[in-house]
């Protein structure tokens, strides 16, 4: 039997649930990505203030699919999509195929600020998480040597957006500021050390219900973190945040966690791109006016009956698109009629700090030690292998037992010379 090929660009959770349960017998399958490892995004901010080591939330591809014959991976980035002849263009060649799956996720949006985006700091990937921890750290070392009017700027750290990834990195970083970083650095201060949240909106977590809004406000607002409302940055130049209202702030540390726009490839038809950079997809996961391209994930807009706006970009979305997909391929392989995709709302949560959480569910919503316990438990149940599950939850059990943590590693590269003498031939 002549196997069918499909490509999958991306391996997020998308790509990779996609790929692991794809018809092996059916379908070889070349997965490509930038990078060579898989992102566990939601603890990203673990990283960032040093609760969690990178490598426990990175999964390398060649790893995950090491028994899986069927599919290959390649390290690069596509070009362009060439559909009338079922080939990608790429940085390291052209590939062909029978299908083609677009996986490629989202990227920070700067509304167009080119200014903000390169003087703040974002959390869209691994290498982010540790560049932010690298450069808080960084910040401290700083801090005890500045002179006086240098301090400020040093001691204001903003975080932009109060969604789930802004509100989590407020509350971590303000728990380190009470129980981690006095006892590294008793030297400063740490009652100017100031955690700024910048939201937009009235609310955080402006997407969960009213009691998880008010729940996590209260929690930040008792952990010390100053919330900005109903306010937009209009500028930062790596020293001077502008605010809406007139109001500035000195500041070296901005972490952009705003909002997101789709990545991009060129050649996909005119009538899929819509808003946000997304692409329109129907209720199979084809790409509007194509004919084998399909789009699952961050990227895919699909409007359903439940979601006539589309559905919400999460992790369960992706996951769950991936699956159904893998099923539709065979599917149309043996003949039969896919089946529609609809994403079966199972809730949202988020969490502020220990024992501080808040949980919707289709039916009630609750929050504190039960929620947070609740978080921890399926945020490990997405962790793909035992042996990292095991790390993370012993990890979590020690900073929670002892408040503390050994991985505040600055982890950047010193410039060196070689200092070679030359010497003349005999």
């Amino acid at each position: 039997m002549n196997k069918e090929k499909i490509i999958i660009v991306g391996g997020g959770f998308a790509g990779i649930q996609l790929a692991r349960n794809l018809d092996k017998n059916l379908f070889d399958v070349l997965l490509i990505d930038k990078i060579n490892h898989h992102q566990f995004q939601p603890l990203f901010y673990q990283v960032a203030t040093s609760q969690i080591e990178p490598s426990n939330i990175s999964f390398p591809f060649r790893h995950i699919f090491k028994n899986e014959k069927n599919v290959q991976i390649r390290l690069a980035e596509v070009i362009n999509i060439d559909s009338s002849n079922n080939i990608i263009n790429t940085t390291i060649g052209y590939f062909d195929y029978d299908y083609l799956v677009i996986a490629i996720g989202c990227k920070t949006n700067f509304f167009g600020n080119n200014t903000i985006c390169e003087h703040s700091f974002t959390l869209k990937t691994t290498y982010d998480a540790i560049k932010i921890r690298n450069h808080i750290l960084q910040t401290f070392e700083n801090i005890i040597s500045a002179k006086e009017g240098e301090r400020e700027s040093l001691l204001n750290l903003v975080i932009v957006g109060a969604g789930p990834t802004g509100v989590e990195l407020a509350g971590a970083f303000a728990e380190i500021k009470k129980n981690i970083l006095p006892k590294d650095y008793p030297k400063i201060d740490f009652t100017k050390f100031t955690i700024i949240l910048v939201e937009g909106s009235k609310n955080t977590l402006n997407s969960m219900s009213d009691k998880a809004k008010k729940t996590s406000r209260k929690y930040l607002g008792q952990m010390g973190v100053k919330i900005l409302d109903e306010t937009f940055v209009t500028g930062y130049d790596g020293n001077i945040l502008k605010l809406n209202n007139g109001n500035q702030i000195k500041t070296k540390t901005v972490i952009w966690a705003a909002g997101v726009t789709g990545n991009t490839i060129e050649g996909l038809p005119n009538e899929a791109k819509t808003f946000g950079n997304r692409l329109k997809v129907n209720r199979v996961n084809k790409v509007a006016g194509s004919r084998n391209i399909f789009a699952i994930g961050d990227i895919a807009y699909m409007e359903t009956p439940l979601y006539p706006k589309g559905h919400p970009q999460l992790a369960n979305v992706a996951v769950n698109q991936g699956k159904n997909l893998a099923k539709n391929f065979k599917r149309i392989f043996q003949g039969e009629a896919p089946i529609d995709y609809e994403y079966k709302d199972r809730g949202a949560m988020a969490t502020v700090g220990k024992n501080k959480a808040v949980v919707d569910l289709p039916f009630m919503t609750f929050k504190g030690y039960f929620a947070w316990l609740m978080w921890m438990f399926l945020h490990l149940m997405f962790i793909l292998s035992i042996r990292n599950k095991l790390l993370i939850f012993i990890n979590w059990a020690w900073v929670y037992i002892t408040k503390d943590s050994s991985l505040r590693l600055i982890l950047t590269q010193n410039k060196e010379t070689c200092n070679v003498k030359k010497t003349l031939a005999p």
